[in-house]
């Protein structure tokens, strides 16, 4: 029997009626949100969002470590449904950015829908009743479609380093800051020179007495242009919404700009690196620190750094940067390769999130019993990021080869949320029990994809989280943000294998009154 409308079977009329909704949505971070959003706007009103935290927020709740910041202009960091007109500064704090999530939640009314404290622990595709079963520790929850928007950053650890259990000082994770330690005259090993580090690190030599930074690979900074808004914009924004789309437009178009550098190795790349040489130039006076500060790849290999402070805090009297390989963590702080102990009173790691390349941190069983983690341990693949074989009416964000290189993650996941409302609507209104994308279609999707790949700055030789252990690259899209744009905004029924509800009620009628 077909599951919706909040209706369920009954085993010969003694079992208890499941409540089957039409779409459970993970996450109530932007993108659980905004999938909220548009779900409602296309009139799907049976939806539960699942938060495991007791807010929302997503990363930009947990970010709470000292100069959080987008690096994406806030203007941009935004939906085009959602806009905010006040926002603060050009790139905009983590608070602000949370409270910008928190205020959507009230705006659209989501707040009731959302269940929190629920950390989904096993996704199973019920063929029989086709229905997703979603574990929630002992709870369990069904839904037609399930939408996985959890983001790519909400999961993170401390590294995998020898000898990290037996430091005897606090071990702070940047991706869950410790808001209760006074760094005030304190001694601080950072390790990592990524992008939440050129933001802490700044912070950090402010207060602290002294301030060590352990770099692996150095990378391409871009100076921040990071200005206060004035009031007036502000209230031109607000009155005149036109105006904030025009401002967004425009850094949309510089953005993509940039992609004919940052995503494809080209003559532009080279303009990049001399203008990322050029700030190190003018902001390190001394020889051998930009010497150590210079990149080894071609810009674009790894995530661009955009900070205007990090140089400056670099050459501070209490803090230095060390190049030497961390040989293993001690009870008194960081013992490097050189054979130096450097004793510290507390350790920053700074190395960032677990990106799960090989899908969420929970098993996900499709149609026949197989495993997602399985299928994607090697070479995580769908189709447009956002459909996977044999897991039927599941939808994807972030997904395999969505991220963007140059332009603002929210625009691709926009995108995701339109295609997956585009799918859930068809299930809804053509009444059909299950899409499921064909393998055929998924396959020669992914071909094209590396071939593309194969020219781009990610493939030229470093060594990043966007590339799985064998150098296959499962995360980001070799294009424009308008050609992800244009391929999430067809969604082409023809592409999947369709199950309807009509022909399993066929299907059904015992063979005697079907011959009638």
């Amino acid at each position: 029997m077909t599951l919706r409308d909040g209706r369920g079977p009954t085993s010969s009329g003694t079992r208890k009626k499941r409540t089957v909704h039409t779409t459970i949505v993970i996450g109530a971070g932007f993108t659980g949100l905004g999938t909220a959003i548009k779900l409602r706007e296309a009139g799907i009103e049976d939806l539960v969002i699942l938060e495991r935290a007791d807010r929302v927020g997503g990363t930009w709740r947990d970010a709470t470590y000292p100069g959080a910041a987008c690096d994406i202009p806030s203007q941009l960091y935004s939906f085009s449904f959602a806009k905010n007109p006040g926002w603060s500064r050009t790139y905009s704090p983590s608070a602000e950015i949370h409270a910008h999530i928190e205020e959507l939640a009230e705006r659209f009314d989501l707040v009731k829908d959302i269940r929190f404290n629920t950390e989904v622990t096993k996704l199973v595709f019920d063929k029989s009743e086709a229905h997703w079963v979603v574990s929630a520790g002992r709870k369990k929850l069904y839904a037609r479609t399930v939408v996985i928007a959890s983001g790519p950053l909400s999961d993170a650890s401390l590294p995998k380093i020898r000898g990290i259990d037996d430091f005897a000082g606090p071990k702070i994770l940047s991706a869950r800051w410790d808001n209760d330690y006074d760094f005030a005259g304190r001694s601080v090993a950072v390790i990592g020179t990524g992008a939440s580090a050129v933001q802490i690190i700044p912070e950090l030599v402010k207060v602290a007495g002294s301030v060590k930074v352990f770099q692996r690979t150095a990378g391409w900074v871009m100076p921040r242009v990071d200005f206060e808004t004035p009031d007036a914009a502000k209230a031109i924004f607000e009155r005149l919404p036109i105006a904030q789309q025009a401002a967004r437009s425009a850094l949309f178009l510089a953005h993509e700009a940039a992609a004919t550098g940052l995503v494809w190795n080209t003559p532009v790349t080279t303009l990049i690196q001399q203008a990322g040489k050029l700030h190190l130039r003018m902001t390190v006076k001394d020889k051998w620190l930009r010497r150590q500060l210079t990149p080894d790849f071609r810009a674009g290999c790894k995530r661009m750094l955009m900070s205007s402070d990090y140089y400056p805090a670099l050459q501070q009297e209490n803090c230095k940067l060390i190049t030497w390989p961390i040989a293993t963590i001690t009870p008194e702080g960081v013992q490097t390769s050189d054979g130096l102990q450097h004793e510290v009173d507390a350790i920053v790691f700074a190395t960032g999130y677990d990106v799960h390349l090989e899908g969420p941190p929970y098993p996900i069983t499709g149609i026949d019993g197989q495993s997602l983690q399985q299928e994607w341990s090697g070479h995580p693949q769908a189709y447009k990021s956002a459909s996977a074989h044999g897991y039927p009416n599941l939808f994807f964000t972030c997904g395999p080869n969505s991220g963007p290189g140059h332009n603002s993650l929210l625009v691709y996941v926009q995108g995701q949320i339109e295609y997956a409302v585009s799918g859930i609507r068809a299930i809804v209104e053509q009444d059909l029990r299950w899409l499921d994308v064909k393998k055929d279609v998924q396959d020669a999707y992914n071909v094209t994809m590396q071939k593309r790949l194969s020219s781009t700055t990610w493939m030229s030789g470093c060594t990043s989280w966007y590339l799985t252990a064998d150098g296959f690259n499962a995360s980001m899209y070799p294009g424009f943000a308008t050609q992800y744009l244009r391929q999430m905004q067809d969604f082409r029924l023809r592409d999947y294998e369709v199950s309807s509800v009509a022909a399993q009620r066929l299907w059904n009628i015992p063979r005697d009154l079907a011959a009638v």
